[in-house]
């Protein structure tokens, strides 16, 4: 996810000229003005508290796989961009346990993408698969420093461990596995905020306080201090590429 200045969604006129800026640079400069239909999309995204470094993640996560299709041939319009930033939101919603009513549902209040069809998330031995690239890769940057590297190929090895037998398993061995995962994901975490300066963690804190300034005011605050917890997490991935090791 790009790391943006994140901008509480107070004013919407702001709020849609920052979308169409990012929208222009990913264009190559080309300029679509966010008018009529795409300013009422684009409002809606505002009015829901998405914030918006989350929708432009959204809108990169579209030209990622926009740019992979080979030469473009005209420009993208923000509406292109719905179903992405929609994705990016639910993710960001449930990994700082942020509710709310104005997210699309379906009946059975199940998360919707776009064509209203319920989002279904990886299998297990799939999301496995997809955190072993994950931390190879990370290893191989060398973001965590040598320290980290003894925790990150122990978990690497479990998990692939936990890959060779993830595919069958059922009820309290699939439950043992999933517990075993989020605990892995909570020490890997650990393991990163130990090693940050207390300033650079205050830093955190502040942003993640701010990507929930929308939804403060209908929060208790005992839920804010977790939701806010979990959104300085979420920042931590996204500065050092750390995988959610933890399967729901």
């Amino acid at each position: 996810m790009n790391l943006q200045s994140s901008l509480p969604v107070t004013d919407v006129s702001e709020y849609c000229r920052d979308i169409e800026t990012h929208l222009c640079r990913k264009n190559d400069g080309h300029l679509i003005r966010i008018v009529g239909p795409s300013f009422e999309i684009v409002s809606r995204w505002a009015a829901t508290g998405v914030p918006l470094k989350v929708a432009i993640s959204g809108i990169d996560r579209y030209f990622e796989r926009y740019y992979r299709k080979g030469s473009r041939r005209r420009p993208v319009k923000i509406d292109f961009c719905e179903a992405d930033v929609l994705d990016v939101f639910d993710e960001w919603r449930r990994a700082t346990g942020i509710t709310t009513s104005a997210a699309p549902q379906n009946a059975a209040g199940h998360p919707e993408d776009a064509h209203g069809q319920k989002r279904r998330g990886p299998s297990l031995p799939e999301h496995l698969e997809r955190v072993l690239v994950r931390l190879s890769s990370l290893r191989a940057t060398g973001k965590l420093g040598d320290g980290a590297d003894p925790l990150v190929d122990a978990i690497s090895a479990e998990l692939d461990v936990a890959r060779a037998k993830s595919g069958g398993v059922r009820g309290d061995q699939r439950r043992v596995i999933v517990d075993r995962l989020a605990a892995l994901d909570a020490e890997l975490i650990t393991l990163v905020r130990s090693s940050l300066p207390a300033d650079v963690l205050a830093g955190i804190d502040r942003d993640a306080e701010g990507d929930l300034a929308a939804f403060r005011a209908t929060m208790a605050p005992e839920a804010f201090a977790d939701a806010r917890q979990r959104a300085a997490t979420t920042l931590l991935r996204e500065r050092f590429g750390l995988p959610i090791i933890a399967f729901a």
